[in-house]
C-alpha cells in the first residue's frame, strides 16, 4: 500500500505566506515526479508546481517568483512554500506523486487536499 498525506493550508491575508507539506509512504521503491495542483472554486484542477528527483522544477506562470517547491528524496517528501499570496491563489491544493511500489508498477497518487484561503 502507498499513501500520500499532506498538511498545511489555512486562512492567510494577502501578502502573507503558507507552507504545504506532503509525504509519500508505504511499500515504496522510488518516488519520481512530485507536485502540487490546485482547484479554484468552481474550476478544474490545475498544475501549480512540479519537481523531479534531480531537482528540475516547473511552475505555473501565475506563481513564478512567489512559490517555491522543494523535496527530500530520502524522506519522500515535497513542500510548497507560498509567499506573497494573492486572493486568486485561493483553492484546494493537492499533492501528487508518481510512485514505484514494491508490489506494483508505477502509479500516480494524490493527497487528500487542503484548503488555502487568501482573504483580507
Amino acid at each position: 500500500q502507498v499513501q500520500v498525506g499532506q498538511s498545511g493550508g489555512g486562512l492567510v491575508q494577502p501578502g502573507g505566506s503558507l507552507r504545504l507539506s506532503c509525504a509519500a509512504s508505504g511499500s515504496i521503491l522510488s518516488v519520481y515526479n512530485m507536485g502540487w495542483y490546485r482547484s479554484a472554486p468552481g474550476k478544474q484542477r490545475e498544475l501549480v508546481a512540479t519537481i523531479s528527483r534531480d531537482g528540475h522544477t516547473n511552475y505555473s506562470d501565475s506563481v513564478k517568483g512567489r512559490f517555491t517547491i522543494s523535496r527530500d528524496n530520502a524522506e519522500n517528501t515535497v513542500s510548497l512554500q507560498m509567499n506573497s499570496l494573492k486572493p486568486e491563489d485561493t483553492g484546494v491544493y493537492y499533492c501528487n506523486a508518481f510512485v514505484i511500489s514494491n508490489n506494483a508498477g508505477g502509479d500516480t497518487y494524490w493527497g487528500q487536499g487542503t484548503q488555502v484561503t487568501v482573504s483580507a
